[in-house]
């Protein structure tokens, strides 16, 4: 493809992400009444916006009213997969994610705020796919799970879902994990593709913007793994980065990668502040 046809192809995405604009709605998210979800907070210093808005601000009012309620919320339906594999025995150990952790309830609140974490073994961070992996692997004796097996995203949600209303926050003082954060805020701000496009093309520069008939929000990640209804499916984060990446006509790294790792570790402390939404539900 020629040059002149390439940048009419980014000209297209710039127009196309510029014609129309809506504002993030002024809604309160209390779960199914009772779980109050911070759905906006005051940045954490360095951060491009003043405040940090949960993606479910942009949505409509259908999708915000699945979220609110457990019982329509599709995505509940992994966290209850997640929980029998939760309690599965598997591997050469003979042991379950129970048979170490106990009730999930108690072992793993909160956990999932705070990830991805420095792994001092790995000397990289780890996010819960990867811990969920190393535990198999080292205590139960059992294979680690394919990139977005069925089994893995189950467990992941349910894992996730532990914190929910949880606060998002990391620990950037461990380990390396600030050199992580800056290969990863590059990573953010880096074009690539034949489109010639960044996370922050759609996200900052032209967040509250349609995109086709997306909403574009911050692209915060505190609700991963997340139940897409254009898909039918829950989506892990990773998953989501390829397919962003993909979208701008790039070649995209595979998941878990250090690229990709990095780039988990940036776009979670962009949305410090806000409540974990784990399973939430996106368009």
């Amino acid at each position: 493809m020629s040059i002149a046809l390439l940048s009419a192809s980014a000209l297209t995405v710039a127009l196309a992400v510029s014609v129309a604009q809506s504002e993030p709605v002024d809604d309160a998210l209390v779960i199914d009444g009772e779980i109050e979800i911070t759905t906006r907070a005051k940045a954490p210093e360095g951060h491009p916006f003043e405040e940090v808005l949960s993606g479910w601000l942009y949505r409509t009012d259908e999708t915000r009213a699945l979220e609110a309620d457990t019982f329509d919320n599709p995505g509940m339906l992994y966290v209850e997969a997640g929980e029998d594999v939760w309690n599965r025995v598997e591997g050469t150990a003979g042991k379950s994610c129970a048979a170490c952790h106990g009730d999930a309830s108690e072992s793993m609140k909160d956990v999932g705020a705070h990830y991805p974490k420095w792994n001092e073994a790995a000397g990289k961070p780890f996010n819960i796919e990867l811990q969920i992996n190393a535990c198999r692997e080292n205590n139960m004796g059992a294979e680690p799970y394919k990139f977005d097996a069925p089994d893995q995203k189950a467990l992941t949600t349910f894992i996730k879902h532990q914190s929910l209303g949880t606060p998002v926050e990391v620990d950037l003082g461990a380990g390396d994990m600030q050199a992580w954060w800056e290969r990863g805020k590059e990573r953010y701000y880096t074009r690539t593709g034949q489109l010639n496009l960044a996370c922050a093309t759609c996200h900052e520069d032209h967040n509250g913007q349609y995109i086709r008939a997306d909403h574009l929000s911050q692209g915060n990640v505190n609700g991963f793994p997340t139940y897409r209804l254009k898909q039918a499916d829950m989506v892990s984060l990773h998953n989501r980065f390829r397919g962003c990446i993909r979208d701008t006509r790039a070649e995209f790294p595979a998941a878990f990668s250090d690229d990709l790792m990095a780039l988990e570790v940036y776009t979670t402390w962009r949305g410090e502040g806000l409540s974990v939404e784990t399973p939430a539900v996106r368009q």
